[in-house]
């Protein structure tokens, strides 16, 4: 009296298909679970004795062992209750369905029978999708997330005698559909544009220049220059994320439990704002059993620290490896995951802690002691990872009253849009490179080949500025960018001179 099914798990953020083996034997009436079960999992035998009385089936009382497999991964969740209920109501006799190997199953049962949805039913979809399974059952609050993937029948439930009739042949269930296009036309609907930015047009050029290749940003200026309302505007002018991307982006959403009722797929870039209270395992990621962190939230799109020296010191330092690598790799006793990381660092930073340093109008009041204090808050070596510093000047009071709009976000998209697609076509037949931000030395000494005087211009430059090797590489890669914008095949002096000053940060206390 054995039955098998299949049934799905999340591993960091991607998917693995469980099996899921429930035998009945006879002696005292048990129920046991095995495989590196933890206690949501261990606790679903008293949901699923339920749910089958409370659906009108007896539940056998005989000694239920059910192995959860591969048993060396840690299962946890209530994810498992379905498919161990299908599971015992098969091996008992109650449901005949000759390919119920076959089906993988997911979701959580209430002790009245109602299948409630479990998180990350994307990525197990995704992966079952690669094993072959052709069938998912899924709770029906999860089915229009699992139907973004194409190529697998997605079969929506709401209940455990809704899902044995279907398993039994006796009710026919349409599968979900999701239409992705559909999703795909509301991904530039947003409530700001670069437009109502009045002035500051140099800064401007740098959030297009910075979304155009993918670059890392900070902003440094006094109190009301529009730090933060530029910040909060990037997302208009990102590149259109393509499925891929979404797909990957959304996988993240759905492991954390975060993904929105009504978007099932994320189709625009996410822009994720932490507080500067927020600990080094929120950042980064962390706990127990390993959960994304910000950075990671922030994939394929902009991680903005407004305020960048109120946060702690030792929480800034630990973005120095997903800053370098797009992954952050966290170790544990149980288990060593990784994480996806590829996002856009933008910062806001006042010149001193009242704001007011070099402002022609207000007096600074803090000592050289305190401003150099507030500014050791950034390390040369986190600095040294952005590639574009920028220097935020007052907004004249003419600017601002103007009734004249400036440049929409749509056109400036338009243009980072077209620049993006050369560089996806310059990295076609390179992995993991989508944009001039992620080459390596070995791509910037082929697609960013400098002539004699361009090369004059950066060694003199990078000695009169004392910048490190790595300035050095992230300025040519930015020069790349300005060229792509500029619709240049080769990079000339103008773009090394515009992405110079993009490097030129004043630390000076004064």
């Amino acid at each position: 009296m054995l039955a098998k099914t299949l049934s799905g798990a999340v591993t960091g953020v991607d998917g693995l298909i469980v099996q899921v083996e429930v035998d009945l034997a006879l002696g005292l009436p048990g129920f046991f679970t095995v495989g590196l079960a933890e206690g949501a999992v261990r606790e679903s035998k008293d949901r699923v004795k339920a749910a089958i009385k409370n659906s009108g089936y007896e539940f056998p009382p005989r000694r239920i062992t059910v192995n959860l497999a591969p048993a060396a991964v840690k299962k946890e969740g209530a994810g498992y209750d379905l498919p161990i209920a299908l599971g015992i109501l098969a091996a008992s006799g109650s449901l005949t369905c000759p390919d119920l190997e076959d089906i993988a199953i997911v979701g959580e049962l209430s002790l009245d029978g109602a299948v409630c949805p479990v998180r990350g039913v994307l990525p197990m979809v995704l992966e079952a999708k690669e094993q072959g399974v052709t069938r998912f059952l899924v709770p029906a609050d999860n089915a229009h997330e699992a139907a973004v993937v194409d190529g697998i029948d997605i079969i929506a439930v709401k209940r455990l005698r809704q899902a044995m009739d279907f398993l039994a042949g006796q009710q026919h269930i349409t599968p979900s559909r999701t239409d992705v296009q559909a999703l795909f036309s509301r991904r530039n609907q947003y409530t700001v544009d670069f437009s109502e930015v009045r002035g500051q047009e140099h800064a401007k050029r740098a959030f297009e220049v910075a979304a155009a290749g993918g670059h890392n940003l900070l902003l440094s200026g006094v109190p009301g220059t529009g730090k933060t309302m530029m910040a909060r505007r990037l997302p208009t002018i990102l590149p259109d994320l393509c499925l891929d991307e979404a797909l990957e982006t959304t996988k993240i959403y759905s492991t954390t439990g975060l993904l929105p009722e009504d978007m099932p797929l994320l189709v625009t870039r996410p822009f994720r704002t932490p507080h500067h209270t927020i600990s080094d395992a929120g950042l980064i990621g962390g706990g127990r059993i390993p959960r994304p962190g910000e950075v990671s939230l922030a994939h394929n799109g902009v991680l903005f620290l407004d305020e960048m020296p109120e946060f702690r010191k030792h929480v800034l330092e630990v973005m120095r490896q997903p800053l370098e690598d797009g992954i952050v790799t966290i170790a544990r006793a149980a288990a060593s995951l990784r994480f996806p990381a590829n996002f856009m660092l933008v910062a806001a930073m006042n010149p001193c802690p009242c704001g007011f340093l070099g402002d022609k109008v207000k007096k600074c009041s803090c000592s050289p002691v305190q401003v150099q204090r507030y500014r050791n808050q950034l390390s040369g070596p986190l600095l040294d990872r952005i590639d574009m510093h920028i220097e935020v000047p007052p907004v004249q009071v003419e600017e601002i009253s103007t009734q004249k709009p400036g440049e929409s976000s749509e056109k400036i998209r338009e243009r980072v849009n077209t620049a993006r697609r050369l560089q996806q076509q310059r990295f076609a037949a390179v992995s993991f490179i989508n944009c001039n931000a992620q080459m390596g030395s070995r791509q910037i000494e082929t697609f960013c080949l400098l002539d004699q005087q361009s090369k004059g211009l950066l060694n003199n430059a990078i000695d009169r500025l004392g910048l490190s090797a790595r300035a050095y590489h992230r300025i040519i890669k930015i020069a790349r960018t300005i060229a792509d914008l500029a619709g240049a095949e080769g990079i000339d002096s103008a773009h090394v001179a515009e992405a110079v000053q993009y490097r030129r940060q004043q630390f000076d206390v004064g």
